[in-house]
């Protein structure tokens, strides 16, 4: 199977579980959440990508804010790369890692209580 055809798949899969999640209410929960009480770097993810699904990009990084920058960041690597086929080092992605790591700890500390998954509630009526 080639990487786009898996790509497609992928995005297929995300899609159809965020519908199942909406019309019927089934989710997957954090197993790593349900068992500790902590927020794993990935919690809020779901949320994040049917945000922005809804164009609610304020929402999308209050949901998960590194995994929203992580997005982003990749979305503008992949369009220079379009270009200019620039490689990464390993190191690159040992930094990523690490920042990921930093941010799952930092997130359950209650002075860093802003990086856990936040719905922002709208006065609209």
């Amino acid at each position: 199977m080639s990487k786009k055809s898996t790509k497609v798949i992928l995005i297929f899969l995300i899609i159809l579980y965020i519908i199942f999640y909406k019309k019927l209410g089934i989710n997957i929960p954090c197993f790593f959440h349900k068992i500790t009480g902590l927020y794993c770097p990935g919690c809020g993810i779901t949320r994040m990508l049917e945000s922005i699904l809804k164009l609610n990009i304020y929402q999308a990084f209050r949901y998960n804010p590194l995994a929203f920058t992580y997005l982003i960041g990749y979305i503008i690597y992949k369009i220079i790369n379009y270009r200019h086929k620039i490689k990464l080092n390993n190191y690159f992605i040992y930094v990523l890692l690490f920042i990921a790591i930093t941010f799952g700890i930092l997130r359950n500390i209650p002075i860093f209580d802003y990086l856990k998954p936040t719905e922002i509630i709208s006065n609209k009526n």
